[in-house]
């Protein structure tokens, strides 16, 4: 293994990079960290609702619709989408283990109604954001990256002061650390698990939108990030709201920094190193 100490420019170009990327692990780690810590369901047909998203927003665009504009379309149709699977799960008491061999197979059958509908082929959405970039500080700025980072932030902090300064956020953290006693108090648990289920997913469709306007989209991919988002999540804490946006930036940045001095390959090890890190000093500051 090379090591190459690299430019100035190009390290603060590849942190900058890693912002961006690391914003959308972030954004697709939210709604899964929600729906783990507070629902307590391990839902892995989150990244399933973000490719299939993705794939949405890319069929509305090459119909003529403004890429951003489909979100108006998809993330209600999504939020429909998540509460019903959550009603399902529900009314069929499926436990947190089942959950996840239940979601686990909804995403092999999302994969492969993307695989009839759209084919495996490689899909690249063609919008007015793919080639807007502006130079800032001598950094080149992508805009599809800089709309990513900017829902990213404004959607981690607008779900964590809706938990922590509403009734609502109250309710759902009361229900999630003492059903029982919550319920006793009068909080509606189907009402709040269906809004919260329906959010998760909402929120899993915003990052599939992003994941379209800046990465190349093929079905067999979302596996490709199940790892580093866990790995967000599980760094971030369950049930948080900012956790994984910190989490997503540092895998990001230091994703880029390991492509940057030694070789792209290495990526991969990075989240899963911190991960491990992480568990063996703070067992108890990821749940």
């Amino acid at each position: 293994m090379n090591f190459t100490l690299p430019s100035l420019s190009l390290l603060s170009q590849s942190i900058l990079s890693g912002i961006f990327v690391g914003a959308l692990y972030g954004l697709m780690g939210l709604g899964l960290s929600l729906s783990w810590g507070l629902l307590r369901l391990i839902n892995l047909a989150h990244f399933a609702f973000a490719f299939l998203a993705a794939y949405l927003c890319y069929q509305l665009s090459t119909m003529g619709m403004d890429p951003l504009l489909t979100m108006v379309v998809i993330v209600p149709a999504f939020f429909a989408l998540g509460a019903g699977l959550h009603w399902v799960m529900v009314r069929f008491q499926v436990t947190p283990f089942n959950s996840l061999l239940l979601t686990f197979g909804l995403t092999g059958i999302a994969e492969s109604v993307i695989q009839s509908i759209w084919t495996a082929d490689f899909r690249k959405l063609e919008s007015s954001y793919a080639e807007q970039k502006f130079k800032l500080a001598g950094l080149f700025v992508p805009v599809p990256e800089l709309i990513t980072l900017v829902l990213a932030v404004g959607l981690s902090f607008a779900v964590w002061a809706l938990l922590r300064y509403t009734d609502l956020g109250r309710a759902m953290r009361a229900a999630a650390q003492d059903a029982p006693v919550a319920a006793a108090f009068g909080v509606n648990q189907k009402a709040l698990g269906l809004a919260l289920a329906g959010t998760c997913a909402a929120l899993a469709s915003v990052a599939g939108v992003c994941l379209a306007l800046s990465f190349t989209l093929a079905p067999s991919q979302m596996y490709a990030w199940v790892g580093v988002v866990f790995a967000a999540v599980m760094l971030g804490g369950l049930g948080s709201a900012l956790g994984p946006l910190v989490a997503g930036t540092v895998i990001g940045i230091s994703e880029a920094i390991t492509m940057a001095v030694t070789a792209p390959s290495w990526a991969p090890i990075v989240s899963f190193t911190l991960l491990i890190v992480i568990l063996v000093l703070r067992p108890g500051k990821t749940a």
